[in-house]
This record gives structure tokens, C-alpha cells and sequence, in this order.
């Protein structure tokens, strides 16, 4: 069932960054947790509860997140942790831990929440999480160091850290979303020409990644802003 989960996972990213078709990913994710329950698998009910989850977030950028249901999407989540922390998962509570980072901070805009639970993400994530959560976790510390706490080195040095570990996963579709948060990081410390060169590099990597229009607009409108002088997106 690992293989499957991966199939409803790799379903689900495609929607995310290119069709923006979520309708596979759901029905698979909903025999899985079907199957899990009725096989007791509690690892797997909770890897599938984050994913539905996850699936939620993504159609609520997609759409409108002031619009998004914020309780069901904190709901699964909190249910995923909760099982990954008794199953003594660190991986996995990391996982479900910044999930519930980004609907504080995402849906909400509540910073002082979403870090609650970004810190101790962070932590587990740098020592059990794979490439891609540890991208993630570092992505959203360091944009809470550039918007929030308004730290620009910290901010830089996360999102480097992020840029780094997308290139090293090596997926196109994630790549063009690291480079161009670098960039923006790097115009908004004052160092313009670097940040216009990232950015400019984001939007090439979109176009080579086949990724949806809706994306390669905002990159190629900041982009012109960014060339105008305007620093933040």
C-alpha cells in the first residue's frame, strides 16, 4: 500500500503545480484510509490523513484560502499527529506538525501560532524528515524571518538552506518555487541584482517545468515589478 500511497501522492503534486486535477488523488487517498482502518494500520491511516489534508491546503491556494476550511484541514492534521506521536514517528510528526504550521499561518496569517508548531517541526525535520519536508519546514522559517520577525540574514540563510535541498530532490516542479523565495529574500536585504537574477532564473525553471499558467503568471508579474524597483511580492 506504500506504493500507492506514492501514487496518490505524486497525483496529488501534479495537480498542485501543473492541472490543477485533484479528483485521482482524492479517491485514492479515501480507499486508502478505508483500507487502513479496516487493517488497523494506524502508520498508514495517519500518512493518508496528513495527505488528504495537504490535498485540502493545495485546492484552498488554488482557489481562495480567506475561503478555505481551515477547522476540517487542522482537523486531519491534528488527528495524523496525534497517532504519529503515539506510533513514536518523528518523521511523520514532523510532516503533520508543519501541516498544521501553514493553516495558522496560511489560512489564518497567525504567525505566533504557526511558529509553535514550525520550531519543533524544524528540529525533527533536520534530523529524520527527507529532502523535501526539510525544504519545506526551512521555506516557511524563513519566511517568517523576512515578513514577520523581519531578520534578513536569517531569512536568507533559511531560504538558501531550502533552495539547496530542492536542487539536491532534484523534482522541476519544486525547484522554480525555492528559487524565486530566494530571490525575493535577496531584494528585500538590498541585494538587487542577485535577487532579479534568481528570480529571472525561477521563471525560466517554471516554463521548463511545465507549470501551470495561474503559476508562471504571479513569477513573471513580480518579476516586472521586481524590475520596476517594487521589492516585495
Amino acid at each position: 500500500m506504500g506504493d500507492t500511497l506514492a501514487a496518490g501522492n505524486e497525483a496529488m503534486i501534479e495537480a498542485a503545480f501543473r492541472t490543477g486535477e485533484y479528483d485521482a488523488a482524492e479517491r485514492t487517498f479515501q480507499e486508502l484510509l478505508t483500507r487502513a482502518r479496516a487493517d488497523g494500520d494506524r502508520a498508514l491511516e495517519a500518512a493518508v490523513l496528513d495527505r488528504q489534508a495537504m490535498l485540502m491546503h493545495f485546492r484552498a491556494l488554488d482557489d481562495d484560502p480567506a475561503k478555505a476550511d481551515s477547522e476540517g484541514e487542522e482537523a486531519l492534521f491534528q488527528q495524523a499527529l496525534e497517532i504519529r506521536r503515539g506510533l513514536a514517528d518523528p518523521a511523520g510528526t514532523a510532516e503533520s506538525l508543519f501541516g498544521l504550521g501553514l493553516v495558522h499561518q496560511v489560512l489564518r496569517q497567525d504567525w505566533e501560532t504557526a511558529m509553535h508548531y514550525y520550531w519543533e517541526a524544524l528540529e525533527l525535520a533536520d534530523r529524520y524528515g527527507d529532502l523535501l519536508l526539510r525544504s519545506e519546514v526551512h521555506r516557511h522559517v524563513g519566511f517568517y524571518y523576512a515578513m514577520s520577525d523581519l531578520q534578513s540574514d536569517k531569512a536568507l540563510e533559511h531560504l538558501r538552506i531550502s533552495h539547496e535541498l530542492r536542487a539536491e530532490l532534484g523534482d522541476p516542479r519544486w525547484i522554480p518555487g525555492g528559487t524565486i523565495a530566494l530571490g525575493i529574500a535577496e531584494l528585500a536585504d538590498g541585494l538587487r541584482e542577485q535577487g532579479l537574477a534568481h528570480v529571472r532564473q525561477a521563471v525560466a525553471q517554471a516554463h521548463e517545468a511545465g507549470l501551470s499558467a495561474e503559476r508562471i503568471a504571479w513569477m513573471e508579474q513580480f518579476l516586472a515589478k521586481a524590475e520596476a524597483g517594487q521589492t516585495r511580492p
